[in-house]
């Protein structure tokens, strides 16, 4: 399993808090049962390879993250998404942008430029253009006002 497929599961899993009274650990210990993932390619190519250990540690720190931080990935929504209301932001836009933000704020390992452009790709599979456009946008002004030493 690449970065990028384990970068778009935890969307999709980041996703699923939203709608779990799951905490993300036991979320996280579900869907990464390996019989429950192995049933899970049944569905969809991208649960084709169990993660390895690396790979899994990354899926496992990323969503617990997201779900420990996700008022303050929220807020951050909130206050870059200008004249937009955080109720009006699709659900899975608002998954990949907690994703990006967790890794932006909370991975210095993950290139900031990659963070970025790995969270419009996976927007691109799942949302309209123009939404797309849209949290673009907003990633950016992100980075550049959280992390100005880091947009440059």
């Amino acid at each position: 399993m690449t970065r990028k497929t384990a970068r778009e599961i935890a969307v999709r899993l980041a996703y699923e808090l939203g709608y779990t009274n799951e905490s993300a650990q036991q979320l996280l210990d579900r869907m990464l049962d390996r019989e429950h993932f192995a049933t899970l390619n049944q569905e969809d190519d991208l649960y084709a390879d169990y993660p390895d250990a690396k790979q899994e540690a990354y899926l496992r720190a990323l969503v617990s993250g997201v779900g420990a931080h996700g008022a303050e990935l929220d807020g951050y929504i909130e206050k870059y998404a200008i004249g937009w209301q955080f109720d009006r932001i699709p659900r899975v836009a608002a998954a990949i942008m907690r994703v990006a933000m967790y890794e932006l704020l909370y991975m210095p390992e993950i290139p900031r430029r990659t963070a970025i452009h790995e969270a419009v790709k996976i927007a691109e599979r799942y949302e309209d253009p123009k939404v797309v456009s849209f949290m673009n946008g907003i990633l950016g002004s992100f980075l550049r006002g959280e992390l100005p030493e880091e947009a440059k």
